[in-house]
């Protein structure tokens, strides 16, 4: 059965920019599909809750993640905390993610059994007094996963039922100086989610270190219509840098073959035809990287459908966000960009260059209107795997 199940990775996780790390180890050991990510900043009813549910679990562990989720995902100081939901789809979901996540049992946390295999044994703790084995004096799990279908399947309605109120985008800070603040968008490109891969993980955290908050994510697959909006401005450019270069290597081919000279009026024309159809075409390939098809091959009725292929859109909040994150993203060839930045580690060419961020806070505007940033599907989607497969006839 192509089974949901979700990781909810923790506040603390979250406030440390540990996020990176753990994608990275969930994307690059499952044979599972991320179809979904969302940011929630969860209310005390919620909380509440979500507490509930897991206290009908029997092991001991999971009165210590009722009690962790009752302390630390409530608002504290008038502020909501960022939790991580990650929904990924599969066969037997649940069993894999608890054995990427590990597991919080007593004799499991011993140092000497510490390998860092485990999510829970590189970034959890679990600790107790001196001298008393039952009595815990510190706890932080990093992420928490239902270990059954039927303890993801509650856990799941209780979130869809939740994020139907929720926005995509966090705003549970008070700056000393909103003017200051800026938000940026960054994507994840497609070339990064073809095969099972650390790529992700790994670029979410650098990007971390630039100390800014991540206050919206989700998973995306471009349609053509929208492909071809956000990167119309290429359009042109690639044109008027493109179209006179080809345009003059047609002539010096046509010369070489046929040995003869050709006019300065000869060479326009192959600029405004040669050269201008191969600027098309290299505009149309960033169109079919993006969203999986050319627009000059797909039918018109496909214009508006999900892309085949999928990225992963962030929205990052701070001081000069915008600098910093494109300082740490290098410039769009990967060739020219400085040694640890993230074109030049994980970039191939101009086009298939991993990710794109923002260059100017009108860039952010126009591009967060037509991602739909505010909007998010992972709602929708634990909705149509709950009435087809958990609740059908119910819908």
């Amino acid at each position: 059965m192509n089974a949901l199940s979700y990781v909810l990775v923790s506040p603390y996780t979250i406030a440390k920019s540990r996020t990176g790390g753990v994608v990275a180890r969930l994307l690059s050991r499952l044979d599972l599909e991320l179809v979904g990510a969302q940011m929630i900043a969860p209310e005390g009813d919620f909380v509440e809750k979500f507490a509930a549910s897991l206290r009908g679990e029997v092991p001991n562990d999971v009165s210590l993640l009722a009690d962790y989720v009752e302390a630390n995902m409530v608002p504290s100081g008038g502020r909501r905390h960022r939790s991580l939901l990650l929904l990924f789809q599969g066969d037997n979901p649940c069993e894999k993610l608890t054995g990427i996540c590990g597991r919080l049992y007593p004799e499991h946390r011993d140092f000497d059994s510490l390998t860092g295999e485990t999510i829970r044994d590189t970034y959890a703790d679990l600790i107790y007094e001196p001298g008393d084995s039952k009595k815990v004096s510190y706890f932080e799990p990093a992420v928490l996963t239902p270990r059954s279908q039927a303890w993801a399947d509650r856990d799941l309605a209780l979130f869809e039922d939740f994020l139907k109120s929720q926005e995509n985008i966090i705003k549970n800070m008070q700056y000393p100086d909103p003017s200051k603040i800026e938000q940026t968008l960054v994507i994840i490109k497609p070339d990064n989610w073809q095969y099972a891969s650390s790529r992700p993980g790994t670029i979410i955290d650098m990007f971390s270190r630039t100390g800014l908050r991540i206050v919206g994510i989700k998973i995306h697959r471009f349609s053509l219509t929208g492909a071809l909006e956000f990167y119309g401005p290429v359009e042109a450019a690639l044109k008027e840098k493109l179209a006179p270069v080809f345009g003059e290597k047609a002539r010096e081919i046509l010369e070489r073959e046929f040995k003869i000279n050709l006019s300065v009026d000869t060479e326009k024309v192959l600029v405004g035809s040669v050269g201008l159809e191969y600027a098309q075409d290299q505009f149309y390939r960033i169109i079919e990287f993006m969203s999986g098809k050319r627009p000059d091959t797909s039918p018109p009725r496909e214009q508006d459908w999900p892309g085949t292929v999928k990225c992963m859109i962030l929205v990052y909040e701070g001081v000069s966000a915008i600098k910093k994150i494109r300082e740490v993203l290098g410039p769009t060839d990967p060739l020219k960009a400085p040694g640890g930045t993230v074109r030049r580690d994980f970039g191939s060419n101009m086009m298939v260059n991993t990710a794109h961020a923002s260059d100017s806070p009108e860039s952010f505007e126009r591009e967060r209107n037509i991602v739909k940033i505010e909007e998010n599907s992972l709602g929708s989607i634990i909705r149509g795997y709950l009435e087809e497969q958990v609740f059908p006839g119910k819908a």
